[in-house]
């Protein structure tokens, strides 16, 4: 029988989405809740179609695997790692609408607007992003009030106005502006990164870790944050949209720098190489039990889709 390090891992990140999703289709059931009215079927479906169409689950399963670091209870950590994920989700929603990216594919399927319409793909979006918060404040998350405090604080401020939101702001604004390396950095720390770092700080807060343990977990996720950008960014270079499962090539064709473009596929390769070694030191304190967030930062960097 393999040991949890000897399985491949992707077959372990594929575990961790397959409980992700069955919770994720379990919470998006027609059971109505205290204080709800009714669920609209539509407005259901088109929640389910953006959740439900596969993906790697990576936010989740930093979320679950940060956790279990700390010994943290996994019932608690599998709703927070869900909502992280609803609110992933909802910013893809989002993003893919005409008036940002104006996607067609994610995920080699339908964007939500294309799959239903534009006014159904704001709602979906709009009500992934509060039912994030609703999941981790229901009872259902066995944490004291502390930290679900915490938890909850620490995701509004990665996905609003000084976070993720403020990053695809900036995204927006970078077609007209050309922002500079240093400007291309923040945003993508933004619209990217300040949600993956949320990922791999709330297993510690979830834990009530030392403080010491939550600023390495996070300065570790910002690590993989850049990573995970500059890894999506080479591949929007020199992918091809079927592998992708979405366009490639539209940083260039919006006349939008990133810093593979502005520096290159070598430079960006060796930022990788850097970036991940970074990573692994950050977790060297915690020995063989964190093998996977170290493998984690390594498929970050080094995926081809």
């Amino acid at each position: 029988m393999m040991t949890s390090q000897e399985v491949p891992f992707e077959a372990q990140l594929e575990a961790r989405a397959q409980i992700i999703e069955a919770l994720l289709r379990r919470l998006l059931d027609e059971r109505l809740l205290p204080g709800e009215i009714a669920r609209p079927q539509r407005l259901l479906a088109a929640m389910r179609h953006g959740v439900l169409n596969g993906g790697k689950r990576l936010r989740p399963f930093l979320v679950l695997e940060s956790a279990a670091l700390f010994d943290a209870d996994p019932e608690a950590a599998l709703r927070v790692a869900t909502a992280l994920e609803c609110v992933h989700c909802y910013s893809l929603i989002h993003d893919d609408l005409p008036a940002m990216d104006d996607d067609d594919l994610r995920r080699g399927q339908p964007t939500v607007h294309r799959a239903f319409d534009e006014a159904s793909a704001i709602l979906a979006g709009d009500s992934l992003l509060t039912y994030a918060f609703d999941i981790i404040a229901d009872e259902a998350t066995a944490v004291p009030a502390g930290r679900k405090l915490a938890l909850v604080l620490g995701l509004a401020r990665a996905a609003g106005p000084g976070g993720m939101a403020g990053g695809q702001a900036l995204d927006l604004e970078a077609e007209r502006t050309a922002p500079d390396e240093g400007g291309i950095i923040r945003l993508q720390a933004m619209k990217t990164g300040a949600l993956i770092r949320y990922a791999c700080e709330a297993g510690a807060i979830l834990a009530d870790a030392p403080q010491g343990d939550r600023e390495r977990l996070a300065e570790f996720g910002s690590a993989i944050g850049l990573a995970f950008q500059l890894a999506d960014d080479l591949l929007d270079l020199t992918a091809d949209t079927e592998t992708m499962g979405k366009a490639t090539g539209k940083d260039a064709a919006a006349g939008k720098a990133t810093l593979a473009s502005l520096n290159g596929v070598d430079w960006t390769r060796a930022q990788l190489r850097g970036l991940v070694a970074q990573a692994h030191a950050l977790l060297e304190p915690y020995g063989e039990r964190a093998a996977l967030l170290k493998q984690a930062a390594s498929f970050v960097a080094e995926r081809t889709k």
